[in-house]
Parts: C-alpha cells; structure tokens; sequence
C-alpha cells in the first residue's frame, strides 16, 4: 500500500529508505527520472515542487512529501522495530534538532558545492561556494562536541536523526573531509557505514557514483 517515489543516489531519499529498512516497513519502490517529461509530470501531480521523496499511501489517498515528514508517518506504521521519533517530547526534540542540524548546515552546503561544479565556468559562484565550505566546518566542530560520549546523533538510540546524518555525512566527506580532523565524528560515521540499512542503501547507489560531479574518490572505498 506504500510507494516511495525516488532515486537511489538522491541523499534526501536514501535518508527515508535508511528509516524504511531499519523499521522493516513493506513498500514498492518507484525510480523517478527528473529526465523524463513524463515521470517529472507525475511527480509534480503528488508534489507540485517536484522534489523527492514522495511516499504514497494508497489506502488513505494521500501524498506525503519531505524526508523527515515521511519517516514520521513511518512512525505510524506498526512494526516491531523502534520508532525513530522518541514518545519522551525532551528526547524528540533533540532528535528533531539534530535531523534539522544534518538538513540544514551539513547537507544543503554540500548541495551547494556540488551544484556549483554542475554550472559552466563562467557561471560559477566562489563567494557562495566559500560560504558553504564555512557553513560545513562549524557544522563539524558543532558535531564534533555534540556528538562526544554518544552512541548515536541524539543520544544511546538510533533515531531520525541517524537517518539524515547517514547520506549527508557520506557526501560531504567526498566534498569536504571531515574524518582527519574529527575524531568523534569520524567514529560516528564508521558506526553509520556499518549499520545494515545504511550499508544496502550505498550499495544500491553504488551503479550511480560516477555521476557524482566531484572529482574525487568516494569515502571509505
């Protein structure tokens, strides 16, 4: 009755199939090709901003955009793992304020580089590009103190949170090394590269990375 409409390379939506896998929830997958006329078309037809991820439920007749508000609604959906919300409202917000911390200071700037190495030459954007690169190493030094003494992005579960640090944190150390510098970190990035919902996501990506405009190897390979 789920559908998650995606791509595999895309970080926001392996951020919702970390949380699709680590709560074992049932769904069809649906590759979208922002390529195709058609395929775009009826992206924008669930989600006029036609961006991914796009989870549709069948039985309540309803769209759901946006990575964090679909592992929500995951939430939702009864199976014997973990919610990745926290019922306690103290630990909850910690874990919102972490996933908004990965959204917004640690994958959007990374965004940003890599768009850039998509424009023409003459079309390129330095001052934009520094700004992000600055906006990433205060995320870091951030994470790196945050993250001291835990298990996990907000605390000894593993939660939403993890589900947006996992693709983030592994693009932007392609972009901008963080492992030489933040030893707390680089440690919490190893325990994500070997958590198993993470590990089948980068390995369903894989056939996608040489698309990636950056030109250097990817982490840990």
């Amino acid at each position: 009755m789920l559908t998650l409409h995606y791509h595999p390379f895309s970080s926001f939506c392996q951020k919702v199939l970390v949380a699709l896998y680590e709560r074992d929830v049932p769904f069809t997958p649906r590759q979208v090709d922002l390529g195709d006329a058609g395929e775009r078309a009826a992206l924008a037809a669930l989600w006029p901003m036609c961006r991914f991820p796009v989870l549709t439920d069948d039985a309540a007749g309803r769209a759901i955009p946006e990575s964090s508000i679909i592992i929500e609604y995951l939430d939702g959906h009864g199976t014997a793992a973990a919610a990745l919300i926290p019922a306690d409202p103290a630990a909850a917000i910690e874990v919102r304020l972490m996933d908004r911390l990965f959204d917004h200071y640690v994958e959007l700037p990374m965004q940003r580089i890599v768009g850039d190495h998509l424009r023409p030459e003459d079309k390129r954007d330095p001052h934009g590009v520094a700004e992000a690169r600055a906006t990433l190493g205060t995320a870091y030094a951030m994470l790196e103190e945050r993250l001291a003494g835990r298990a996990w992005a907000a605390g000894d579960a593993f939660s939403l949170a993890d589900c947006s640090a996992a693709p983030a944190l592994f693009y932007a150390e392609w972009v901008q090394p963080f492992t030489g510098d933040h030893p707390a970190l680089a440690a919490y990035f190893r325990r994500l590269w070997d958590r198993p919902s993470f590990a089948r996501v980068l390995e369903e990506a894989r056939p996608y990375r040489a698309y990636f405009p950056v030109p250097a190897p990817p982490p840990g390979d």
